[in-house]
């Protein structure tokens, strides 16, 4: 008791990444506050303990969305290892499904497991070793034992093939026949080796970790940033008076031929077939929401751009020229975009609306009564 707690919950409309402070009251408070990224982060260095020395093979498999199956002892393990591995890609989002706890009640159960059709791309955590069995066809599974306590280290696993997974006592290891794209990073497993030496805490451990995948994911997605960038139209090419222009079309091949000069080997150390992984990246559904969050996102950015143009437009100087039929089309239009502005959270900035609402106002005052009575009534609907 006595305890207070102001807790934003994210919406569709937050990024990844990102933090957002909304502030619910001008009184400054008094008490300390304290932000929290989230109520429960996985301890991921704990997760990731028993198989360190493939982490950057398993960051592999979340970015391209293979299918994934954790086997693990409990259902705590097998949960925070497949949130560990989702979150190894941040702040790029895991588009695909992922279940941290799989049981042979959930209904795609079948889906699953029938052998008539190739895995879906999901992350499975599973601790019944019945699966052992009916999952053995699945192309990437990781089998962990128990996770260690803190300050404890496991020994690691090793990378075998599946037809190896065989029984049911199974020994713990990574079974797959994926070859990673790049080359193994050893700086970061020194580094992590060391850290047990020294008997560096879990939570440091974590930290280290965290970050490593962080500036990966940056170092691989600033390339697509940079060229998606570019598919943007030039603001001088936007008319108030033409629909808003369109987003060049996305070529692979196009992006390719940017990697020579600005491509990842700019903030990123490992070497590898950096090509290879953005094409096979391309074909994925990480890669598929991504660019489509995005293609919204700069559509969005485009509305904006156009309403800006139109509020910078004499209105009433525009009026005078043209017939009340066109004046009226245009009021209807004018509030047709303030509801889409609203509708669709366009990044408009507050004064651009109300400087377009005006505009509406006295265009509407300009015109006859009997239209001003009609135009009026007309809800923004």
């Amino acid at each position: 008791m006595g305890v207070v707690m102001k807790v934003r919950i994210p919406t569709c409309h937050d990024k990844p990444g990102t933090t957002q402070i909304v502030q619910l009251t001008q009184q400054a408070d008094t008490n300390i506050s304290v932000i929290l990224p989230t109520v429960h982060e996985v301890d991921i260095f704990r997760c990731f303990c028993p198989v360190f020395l493939h982490s950057q093979m398993l960051w592999e498999l979340v970015l391209l969305g293979e299918p994934l199956v954790v086997m693990a002892p409990s259902p705590s393990e097998s949960s925070e290892t497949v949130l560990a591995l989702v979150n190894c890609i941040s702040p790029l989002k895991y588009f695909s499904d992922f279940r941290p706890y799989f049981t042979i009640h959930d209904s795609e159960f079948k889906e699953y497991t029938t052998r008539t059709q190739a895995p879906p791309s999901v992350i499975l955590g599973v601790t019944n070793p019945f699966f052992a069995k009916t999952l053995q066809h699945w192309p990437h599974i990781i089998r962990i034992g128990d996770l260690k306590p803190t300050g404890e280290i496991p020994k690691q696993v090793k990378v075998k093939k599946l037809k190896n997974l065989k029984t049911l006592d199974s020994k713990p290891g990574v079974y797959t026949s994926y070859k990673p794209y790049l080359n193994r990073d050893e700086e970061i497993i020194k580094q992590l080796q060391k850290g047990v030496q020294q008997k560096r805490p879990s939570e440091a451990q974590s930290v280290i970790l965290r970050r490593y995948f962080l500036e990966l994911t940056q170092s691989f997605i600033i390339p697509l940033e940079r060229y998606v960038a570019s598919l943007m139209p030039l603001q001088k090419s936007i008319s108030p008076w033409k629909s808003p222009p369109q987003l060049r079309q996305f070529l692979p091949e196009e992006f390719m031929k940017t990697l020579e000069k600005t491509g990842p080997q700019l903030t990123s150390r490992i070497k590898g077939d950096w090509i290879g992984l953005y094409r096979h990246f391309l074909k994925s559904p990480n890669f598929d929401g991504w660019f489509k969050t995005r293609r919204k996102e700069m559509t969005q950015k485009l509305e904006a751009l156009h309403l800006e143009a139109l509020c910078e437009e004499d209105l009433l100087l525009w009026i005078q020229k043209h017939t009340e039929v066109e004046t009226v089309d245009l009021v209807l239009k004018l509030k047709n975009k303030l509801l889409q502005a609203d509708r669709e959270h366009l990044p408009v900035k507050p004064d651009t609306m109300e400087k377009l609402r005006t505009h509406i106002d006295a265009i509407i005052l300009a015109l006859p009564e009997d239209l001003q009575g009609i135009l009026l009534k007309t809800g923004m609907t």
